[in-house]
Order: structure tokens, then C-alpha cells, then sequence
């Protein structure tokens, strides 16, 4: 998926920049910059593409990415239905990846911070007890000012050095590619999925779309996402399945097609081959950890 490089407005003499997001949607597309990325969702849902990771996000979601990572958070077509839904927030803190390596010749620490920017090559989203720290300080930093607000960043960022309560996003072996060329096409390819993926969709409309063939379509793609078009797709619906599990008041074939499958046969197929479990095995361990 080719995504597009942006400015973000850091300026040489700050150490960090922080940005409050209030707004009807999600409508960033999906791009890069050259800076590190601390993207705290406070109020808002849909799915997250970080890398060639496909996740649901909710309200709470903290992940950092290290520079040049391709992201986009993207809200879910229903999401757009809810006439009663609030607007989409978050805060988002931007920092140069050197502002932290130079901060001190400790060995020690030099390299506790190398190896948390290397994982965030992959995007990290953080959880547990970390996650609801951080979010508490990312809720206050944005009222402070001078050494206090430092201060509470580089608290947080020490948080993170020490942390087991993480994941990391991207596969090992993602590599992305930049070519400016193609950045409005897959844009433009990307945003339809995202908002059209539980519907029907075609390869030749896809490739239409793209304005390149089925066959060339599918090369142009799968050189830029590193996994077949089919695949993505089914990763998307699988991801938004799986978030559907939860509402027990959906039957497990509502669940599919709700997610664009149109048998069950296809969606248990691809649900076992991308989660390793069935629809119902999934949701039976959703209730089982709700009940312990």
C-alpha cells in the first residue's frame, strides 16, 4: 500500500510536538513522515493499518511508531451510521527519534532506548497497566507547559524502556517502499477498502479503481503490502469479525455477514486460517474470559 509523506509541523528547536485531534472522522490518509509517532485514540473506533498489520482499534488505543512507518486510522462504515456517535478525539505526540538517543552516554540506557525504537519499527501498542499510565499522563501533558511538560514525556518514554505489556504491529520482515509516483493510487485504493470492505467487491473493481488491470493490479499491490490483495481483504473482514464476536446478541452468521462474507462456508474458512480458530471457538473464549 504506497502512502504519502506529510509534514508535521515539529520545529527544530522543539523537542516534541503534541496535537489534539477533535473531529467528525478519522480523514488522515494513509502516509509516513520522518519523525516518531505516539497515537493515543481517546474517543473513537475502526480499524488501524500500521505497517501491513490490520487491527480494530477502540477508544484507548496507544501505539508508537518509529519514522517513515506507513499508518492510517481509519473509522468503520457503521461507525458513520451511528447518528448518536460523539466526534473521533485523540492526542498525538510527535518526536525526532535523536532527541532521545542523545539524551545521555549511558550505555545502559542508550541501548534500552535503541531497542525500543527498533521494536517501534514494527509499530507498539502498549496495554495493561502501562497503557492506562501513559494515557493519563498524555491526558495532562497536553495542559502543561516548559520543563513540566519534558519532564512528564520523558517519564512516560522511561515507562516504555521497561515495559513487557506491549505488541508489536508490523511482521518482522515488513520492509516498505516509497514511491511518490504511486501515492494518489493507493490512496484511493486503500480508502475504498477501508469503507466498502463489507460489501461485495470485485478484483476488476478494485483493479478498476487502482486503473490497472486484474493482473497488473495484483503485482502493483502485493509489491507494495507484501501479502496478496485476497489476503488483505480477508484480513480486514476476519479483524472486523472478530470484533462483532463480542455482541453476543449477533448469531455467528449475522457476524459474517456483517463482515462482507455471503456464506458461512467461505467465512469459517478464512476466519480458521487467519485466527487458527472457529467463529464460535473465538467467541466462546471471549465469554470464557469474561466469566473468570
Amino acid at each position: 500500500m504506497k502512502a504519502q509523506l506529510i509534514e508535521v509541523g515539529l520545529q527544530k528547536e522543539e523537542t516534541f510536538f503534541i496535537k489534539q485531534l477533535d473531529c467528525d472522522h478519522f480523514n488522515t490518509p494513509f502516509h509516513f513522515h520522518e519523525l516518531c509517532e505516539l497515537n493515543f485514540v481517546v474517543e473513537s473506533s475502526g480499524k488501524r493499518v500500521v505497517g501491513d498489520n490490520i487491527s480494530n482499534f477502540s477508544s484507548g488505543d496507544l501505539v508508537l511508531m518509529s519514522s517513515n512507518l506507513p499508518h492510517i486510522w481509519y473509522n468503520d462504515p457503521d461507525y458513520f451510521k451511528d447518528i448518536d456517535r460523539g466526534t473521533a478525539k485523540a492526542i498525538v505526540t510527535y518526536f525526532n527519534p535523536n532527541f532521545l538517543l542523545h539524551l545521555t552516554k549511558d550505555e545502559h540506557y542508550e541501548l534500552k532506548i535503541t531497542h525500543l525504537l527498533e521494536k517501534a519499527r514494527r509499530g507498539i501498542r502498549f496495554t495493561g497497566d502501562t497503557q492506562q499510565y501513559a494515557t493519563t499522563k498524555l491526558r495532562g501533558i497536553v495542559h502543561k507547559k516548559g520543563l513540566e511538560k519534558v519532564i512528564d514525556f520523558l517519564d512516560m518514554i522511561k515507562l516504555f524502556l521497561d515495559t513487557t505489556e506491549y505488541e508489536c504491529l508490523a511482521s518482522i520482515g515488513y520492509q516498505h517502499s516509497f514511491n511518490e509516483k504511486d501515492t494518489r493510487r493507493m490512496s484511493t485504493v486503500y480508502q475504498y477498502l477501508l469503507k466498502n470492505f463489507t460489501d461485495p467487491i470485485s478484483l476488476p473493481q478494485v483493479a478498476a479503481i487502482a486503473n490497472l488491470s486484474p493482473p497488473a493490479f495484483c503485482s502493483f499491490f502485493k509489491r507494495r503490502t507484501q501479502k496478496p490483495f485476497s489476503r488483505f481483504l480477508n484480513e480486514l473482514r476476519v479483524g472486523h469479525a472478530c470484533k462483532l464476536l463480542h455482541n453476543n446478541e449477533l448469531s455467528i452468521s449475522d457476524v459474517g455477514y456483517q463482515s462482507g462474507y455471503q456464506n458461512m462456508t467461505n467465512f469459517n474458512k478464512f476466519f480458521k486460517e487467519i485466527t487458527g480458530k472457529t467463529p464460535s471457538q473465538y467467541r466462546k473464549e471471549i465469554i470464557d474470559s469474561l466469566s473468570v
